[in-house]
């Protein structure tokens, strides 16, 4: 190895190679998610949120108001789609699981784009926030009156 030919392109400009940690690479995060969901999935698919007993957390929400927020059902939800039970899958929780499909689609390209070493960041216009808010509020009014 030649250690004066290095030092003379160190000593000309060139940067020193900076060692990144991998922590700062764009797919750790969405990779993390990936994993946490599919650990999630797993003990789901094994624990029934439909019996007592489970180690499921409760809705903050409604153990406060004793009303059904937005996501209440949820969990239900996915054990009844990880089962086969679609119908009960829609009866859990309706508005979540017609933007299921969107929000994986979201998770995905987040994916994707950290597997490629670029950041995403998506962002919703100040119009989409306040219909996704007014249809959050209709939602929980509905389920909540019916």
């Amino acid at each position: 190895m030649n250690t004066a030919g290095s030092s003379e392109a160190r000593a000309e400009g060139a940067a020193p190679s900076v060692r990144r940690s991998p922590l700062r690479h764009p797919a750790t995060a969405p990779s993390a998610v990936l994993a946490a969901g599919a650990a999630g999935a797993v003990y789901l698919y094994r624990t029934d949120p439909h019996d007592p007993g489970h180690l499921l957390p409760q809705c903050p929400f409604r153990m406060l108001t004793g009303l059904l927020c937005p996501a209440c059902g949820g969990t239900r939800m996915v054990y009844d789609l990880m089962h086969g039970h679609f119908t009960e899958a829609w009866l859990d929780n309706r508005a979540l699981l017609l933007a299921s499909p969107y929000a994986l689609v979201l998770l995905g390209r987040w994916a994707w784009e950290g597997l490629h070493g670029r950041r995403w960041r998506p962002t919703l216009s100040p119009r989409a926030q306040v219909v996704v808010l007014a249809v959050a509020v209709a939602w929980t009014v509905v389920r909540n009156i019916v």
